[in-house]
């Protein structure tokens, strides 16, 4: 690699964060319906930035020009944000996407004049409630409720496919929230918004430490009601990203979860890629989930994003991120990458370790065990495919990682067939949660990154099948072949996901996402 294409790469490297109101917007970003896809990723990371809370902490220079001023000021509401974005050239003006920002409108106006009101303290009396009771049978929410159900303002359900524009909506909702919805350390009510499973992980860990605490103190009670109202007290608004039930434990407290938040005043956002209707399908005991979904649509105004536009699907160039097969030549690329990155990562520069230093075999805690990060050296880290999924590791290690390192290098992934049906389902879990977390990803792999998953052994129904969906995201079937290692619809559409995702996160746009940003 010569010292121009070094160079070249450090470019990439993350930048510190940078306002909106302080720098014009770069006019390549078309987060919506442009000539370049990708863009509810882009557009998320600009709305981040540019959020109403980092306002708060950040005083604007004196010398405001007129277009940062009026950045500024179209946080007011989504309709004159969205207007503002169309006009400055960062979205494209869509009428289905203006209709949608309608329903974003309507919510917005309810919680302008909306006041929950102070949160009451749950009772610490003992609860008579069995363990089953508490699952299956309807509990009373108006004893410790701050508003009643019926007068907290209606929620919004967004669903639709990949590529519908689901984050870049949800984010620019959260950046445009009324002011009594600040950071609750500004006296305001605050507000949440996170990543589905990332939010129900937080909601079984404060479940463990509340039932410890009930069991220390002697109580037999329920934890989800005091669970609830430790949620609300970080924001009554709350926004999850990618909402879906796949395993029984949260199918079971979801609708008992939901309906002590709203009895707190809280108001949900969600985006999700079905119907509530259709959500934890062939379920164990889906019958138990009827009551949650029922809420769902009674209390949420359900809406359908699919409009026939993809907005990830115009083809563009990819940034060199990914290194195949695996030889001798791509083996030095990947190091002198990797070396390169440690030596000018700006969380070394910024602290007295030797910024050439690299950590081998790196511990972290999680989750009462210690987590093993094989090459390190400040927010970058090195791992071969073996360390990442030939382990059992879960979707709480994977986010832990990328949470801590904005570049990830993985190392001879070998092509998947069904002996490796587990490694194909973690890489996936792998790649879900890179993408969350605004990761970048350098990869070298047996074949190219596309075809990791691809084998011949389905059947021609299976394969149609299969195209059928891959070629709906935008991407070339023939460049990504077919697979058995996929057998249900939801594997089918995590499989579809993640090519379409590291389809994304090839490209320079992505590369040029700082991390840094979102940790700040």
């Amino acid at each position: 690699m010569s010292y121009r294409s070094i160079a070249s790469t450090r470019n990439a490297l993350p930048r510190p964060a940078r306002l909106l109101i302080s720098s014009p917007p770069r006019k390549q970003v078309r987060p919506f319906k442009s000539t370049i896809p990708h863009e509810p990723s882009i557009a998320r990371r600009k709305l981040h930035s540019t959020s109403r809370r980092r306002d708060d902490h950040v005083s604007p220079p004196h010398n405001l020009s007129i277009h940062a001023a009026e950045a500024k000021a179209s946080f007011s509401d989504p309709m004159t944000r969205y207007s503002h974005l169309v006009q400055d050239n960062v979205l494209r003006a869509d009428e289905n996407q203006k209709v949608i920002i309608g329903k974003l409108q309507r919510l917005w106006e309810d919680l302008e004049h909306y006041d929950p009101g102070p949160i009451r303290d749950e009772p610490e009396g003992n609860s008579n409630g069995g363990f089953l009771s508490r699952l299956f049978g309807r509990s009373s929410s108006s004893s410790s409720s701050s508003i009643p159900l019926e007068n907290v303002p209606k929620g919004l359900y967004l669903y639709g496919s990949v590529g519908t524009g689901k984050t870049m909506l949800m984010d620019l909702f959260h950046s445009t929230l009324p002011s009594q919805f600040r950071s609750t350390t500004q006296g305001g009510y605050g507000s949440t918004r996170i990543h589905f499973h990332s939010f129900m992980l937080d909601v079984l860990q404060k479940q463990h430490e509340v039932t410890l605490k009930y069991l220390k103190k002697g109580l037999n009670k329920d934890s989800i009601p005091e669970v609830a109202r430790m949620l609300a007290e970080k924001g009554r608004v709350l926004c999850f990203d990618e909402f879906q039930v796949t395993d029984i434990v949260t199918a079971m407290l979801l609708r008992q979860l939901l309906e002590k938040l709203m009895s707190h005043g809280v108001v949900c956002v969600m985006t999700s890629n079905r119907h509530p209707d259709e959500l934890y399908l062939n379920g164990i005991q889906r019958e138990s989930f009827i009551p949650a979904i029922e809420l769902i649509k009674d209390k949420f105004e359900i809406v359908d994003l699919d409009s026939g536009t993809d907005y990830r699907k115009l083809p563009r160039a990819l940034s060199k991120v990914y290194f195949s097969p695996l030889n001798l030549e791509n083996k030095k690329e990947m190091s002198k990458l990797f070396q390169s990155f440690c030596s000018n990562d700006p969380t070394n520069l910024n602290t007295n370790s030797n910024s050439n230093e690299i950590i081998l075999n790196k511990t972290i805690p999680l989750w009462g065990r210690n987590l093993i990060i094989p090459e390190s050296s400040g927010s970058i880290a090195k791992f071969k495919f073996s360390d990442l999924c030939n382990k059992p590791l879960s979707s709480a290690d994977y986010l832990e990682i990328t949470g801590r390192f904005g570049t990830v290098f993985i190392e001879n992934v070998p092509k998947l067939g069904l002996s490796e049906r587990d490694q194909a389902r973690r890489f996936i879990t792998f790649i879900d949660a890179c993408y969350e977390n605004r990761t970048k990803i350098f990869i070298s792999s047996e074949v190219p990154i596309f075809q990791i998953f691809s084998d011949k052994h389905g059947s021609e129904i299976e394969d149609e099948h299969m195209k059928s969906v891959i070629e709906e995201l935008g991407l070339n079937s023939n460049d990504i072949g077919s697979s058995s290692l996929f057998q249900s619809d939801e594997e089918l559409f995590a499989f579809a996901r993640c090519v379409s995702r590291l389809n994304q996160m090839g490209t320079k746009e992505w590369s040029e996402t700082t991390w840094q940003e979102q940790q700040l």
